[in-house]
Parts: structure tokens; C-alpha cells; sequence
């Protein structure tokens, strides 16, 4: 693989994802991919979310293996594995599965909560992974075997909860609870405000607006536009309100599309 090479899918991906958030997230996966591919030695990467590991994929190619895990196996942020073609052990990832020992016959958590005090901690969110529940009131999040440590001794509360952490073989995953529901809206077009609009109930002013606030994303990356055309499979939030899944796109006989959405709304908006 030449320089040049390296450079025009360089500007290939910088096309597809524009200006907004092209620059720096390139680099950084650039720089995985090039130390792979140079230095003759495995590279494992941040936690990724799917849409950058799409980008990561189109760097890379063929040229070198691409495994990816995130705990479990159907983790949304993974880490990504670069190699010359080696099979690794899920150990190579170096994930700790992390159990969130509280009183939970007194208190409850959330998804919000957590994430919010592990944000707030003073470590890049990319050093850990999804955080799951089995609705029973257990809670686990994967976490880089480095920062483990760290989240032991800093990580004491989550709101005004006392908390612990504590370390969990692979075995003891828990299975997480699907929140996910079936919905369906019929819009004259498959753009994204029209859709996002009709399944929010907000007018298409205030879709605007959430897309000039940055509120928006497609396929996990921030959009500027509102006149974007969705396709099947395509997956957009609405900060705050919620998440959701194209899974099959119809027409009626009036001309309209009939989308059917897997939707995951966020709880203190329903």
C-alpha cells in the first residue's frame, strides 16, 4: 500500500462524512491503520462506534485483518483489532466486564445516569464501551483492562448512589433487555426531517433547529442538512428524544412511503 493510496481513501472517506466531523476523526483512524500496516505488530483501537468502524473498514481494505468485540456479541461499540492476518483470543481485546455493585432493592439506576458519571470522571468516553442492564436491576459496562483501576477507586457514586465496581469474567456478561419497540409513519418523503418530524411529533422548524444545534445524527455521525435522503437500514437519533431503525420501507397506493421503524425512545421523554 503506497502513500497515495493511503491519501485518496483518505479523501474518499473525508467526502462521504463531510466537513463536520471528517478532519479529526480520520486522522485518528488513519494513524491505526498506518501503524498496523508499518510497524509489523497487532494495533488495538479505542471503543468504536459502527459508523466509525465503517469508516475504519474503507481505510483499511484488504491490506490487513480487521477483528472486532466489545464484550459481547451484540455490543455496539467494539474495539477494533488491526493484524497481519493473525487469529487473537477475545482476551487480545483487553475489555473488563465491569458489574455496578449498589443497593439496588432501595435505589434504581439509569442509562443516563451512568453514562453521565462516567463521562464526567475525567476519562475519554472512547475507554468504554456499551453499559447494559437485564431490567432486573443489574448493571455492567465494558471498560479498556488499563482503565479499570482507575473506575475501582475514582468511581464511588452514580447521582447520589454509593457504588462499587467490581470485575466479572467473560461467562457473566449479562443478556441485555431489549427497549426497542415496533413503530410505523406514513410521509409523503423519505427525507430526514419529514421523517424524523413525523415520528417525533415536532414540526419540521424544530427539526431544523435540532440539526442546526447539532442534535441530530445519521448512521452515529452529526448531520447539517435536513433534506437528506434515508434509505433502508439507515439509523437516526434525535438527542433526547430517542433512536431509531429503518427496517423496511413500503408505498401505499396513495404514492406515500410507509416506513417501519425499531425504536428506542428515550425515557424522560415518554
Amino acid at each position: 500500500m503506497t502513500l497515495e493510496n493511503i491519501n485518496q481513501r483518505k479523501h474518499y472517506v473525508e467526502g462521504i462524512l463531510g466537513e463536520t466531523e471528517s478532519s479529526k476523526l480520520v486522522d485518528k483512524l488513519l494513524h491505526y491503520y498506518k501503524k498496523a500496516l508499518y510497524s509489523n505488530q497487532p494495533v488495538l483501537s479505542e471503543f468504536l462506534n459502527p459508523g466509525q468502524r465503517a469508516v475504519l473498514k474503507i481505510l483499511v481494505g484488504s491490506d490487513i485483518s480487521f477483528q472486532e468485540f466489545g464484550g459481547y456479541p451484540a455490543a455496539e461499540k467494539k474495539r477494533v483489532l488491526l493484524s497481519e492476518g493473525a487469529s487473537y483470543s477475545l482476551d487480545a481485546f483487553q475489555i473488563s466486564i465491569c458489574q455496578i455493585v449498589y443497593p439496588k432493592k432501595f435505589v434504581q439506576l439509569n442509562h443516563s445516569m451512568i453514562l453521565g458519571s462516567l463521562a464526567n470522571s475525567g476519562i475519554k468516553t472512547e475507554t468504554f464501551g456499551d453499559i447494559i442492564t437485564d431490567n432486573h436491576g443489574n448493571w455492567q459496562f465494558m471498560a479498556d483492562n488499563k482503565l479499570l483501576p482507575f473506575f475501582k477507586s475514582e468511581l464511588q457514586y452514580i447521582g447520589k448512589t454509593k457504588v462499587s465496581i467490581k470485575q466479572l469474567p467473560q461467562t457473566r456478561v449479562l443478556v441485555p433487555a431489549d427497549d426497542s419497540k415496533m413503530a410505523s409513519v406514513i410521509v409523503a418523503s423519505l427525507r430526514l426531517d419529514a421523517l424524523l418530524s413525523a415520528i417525533s411529533k415536532l414540526s419540521r422548524s424544530q427539526i431544523k433547529a435540532a440539526v442546526s444545534a447539532k442534535l441530530v445524527k445519521l448512521n452515529w455521525f452529526t448531520v447539517t442538512e435536513t433534506n437528506l435522503m434515508l434509505q433502508r437500514d439507515d439509523v437516526l437519533s434525535l438527542r433526547k428524544f430517542g433512536r431509531l431503525q429503518i427496517t423496511d420501507i413500503g408505498q401505499t397506493k396513495k404514492g406515500k412511503y410507509k416506513v417501519v421503524l425499531k425504536f428506542w425512545q428515550a425515557k424522560k421523554y415518554k
